[in-house]
């Protein structure tokens, strides 16, 4: 039986597993993990019985996990699927990672305006893999010829038949194309995906922290700071995501790392948590309180057993956060210097897997909960 405090479930959609969950009005659209499945539109005027409106699919060896809605328009990222996961699968020749847009002024009928792709040949891993859309501008995280790893680039959609990119940013060393040398092995300083607040994007950048961007000219996103715990900490960062109000008369961002591949020779902790990161003086970000779960004991724990990512649309100092195999955890910031859990969900574990999943949570106008989970079903939930 599903364990809860402070949260009931108001409906389930048996659904593939899944990567995001937004909701615009009573549509909720969802990107999925696996292949042939990528984008479900859903109806769900009524919570207790939501009902299936249109499927996207996807080839093999691809994947479109991600998606966003804005102004009429839907993205969707299109991703071929790293080396470790593809298991045999071939991507189509003619496939190149980028973007799915469509027009979904009919969300039952979306129609495709263009597949925007990126620069370069197709390699495990390349595309676009998670980004943030106001309606107008797109910020994401593509790979691009010439460049190790994902970078940070925005996208004007005033056509949407025609995208065009309006400026990029990278981490100094990634420009392998022009002379430049990582310090870093691999792709493991790369953008995850930028969050937009005002004029600065709030940016993951994996095992190369977050970095604070403004954007003021966004032909030409400047380094505003950055903020790096990897090492000692052994987890990427997965989202940094600005508190939209201040706290206590400060500042800050909430970050997540993602409890998955870890940095090698950091000291051994159980499992990724979350980080309060006060920005009042943003060029100086600090790191001064963390939230994790009481009961994960003091010992290394499997993949995916801790943290991964927090609510993006944050309207209050209560903020959900999809805790992988620990579900849904709510947590109060409301004293920023002492985190603590207010309400949790830890639903039952979904058909195919030994323990559940929790991957990403979207909160509606109605304020109720949309928690996803990667490997099947998405639990509809209100507060009580």
């Amino acid at each position: 039986m599903a364990k809860a405090k402070g949260i009931r479930q108001v409906g389930y959609l048996d659904c593939p597993g899944g990567g995001q969950v937004v909701v615009e009005g009573t549509t909720v659209f969802i990107g999925h993990m696996r292949n042939p499945h990528g984008t479900s539109v859903v109806d769900v005027s009524d919570p207790k019985n939501p009902k299936l409106l249109a499927k996207v699919t996807m080839p093999a060896g691809t994947h479109s996990h991600k998606v966003r809605v804005g102004n009429g328009i839907m993205l969707t990222n299109h991703e071929l699927l790293g080396a470790r996961v593809l298991r045999g699968e071939v991507a189509p020749k003619e496939f190149r990672g980028g973007l799915g847009v469509y027009d979904i002024e009919n969300p039952a009928e979306p129609k495709l305006i263009l597949n925007w792709e990126v620069s370069g040949p197709a390699a495990p891993g390349t595309g676009v893999h998670r980004f943030d859309f106001d309606g107008r501008y797109a910020y994401i995280s593509p790979t691009c010829d010439g460049y190790v790893g994902n970078i940070v680039m925005i996208l004007d959609f005033k056509n949407p038949a025609r995208p065009e990119e309006v400026g990029r940013w990278w981490m100094p060393g990634q420009w392998t194309g022009g002379g430049e040398k990582p310090s870093w092995e691999g792709s493991a300083h790369r953008c995850h995906h930028p969050l937009r607040v005002g004029n600065r994007l709030y940016t993951s950048y994996w095992h190369g922290g977050l970095v604070i961007l403004d954007i003021d000219d966004m032909r030409k996103p400047k380094f505003v700071s950055g903020l790096d715990w990897s090492p000692p900490f052994p987890w990427p960062t997965h989202t940094a995501l600005r508190v939209p109000f201040k706290v206590d008369g400060r500042d800050l961002m909430v970050v997540s790392d993602e409890d998955v591949i870890r940095l090698p020779n950091c000291p051994p902790y159980p499992s990724a948590f979350l980080w309060v990161v006060d920005i009042t003086d943003e060029k100086h970000p600090a790191q001064f309180s963390s939230f994790q779960l009481d009961h994960i004991p003091p010992v290394e724990q499997p993949y995916m057993t801790g943290c991964h990512q927090p609510v993006e649309k944050i309207t209050s100092p209560e903020i959900p956060v999809a805790w992988f195999a620990h579900g849904l955890r709510v947590v109060d910031i409301s004293k920023p210097h002492a985190p603590r859990e207010i309400a949790y969900y830890l639903p039952d574990p979904p058909p195919g897997s030994e323990r559940v999943q929790s991957n990403d949570v979207f909160v509606d106008h109605r304020g109720l909960i949309y928690l996803l989970d990667r490997v099947r079903g998405l639990n509809i939930l209100e507060r009580t």
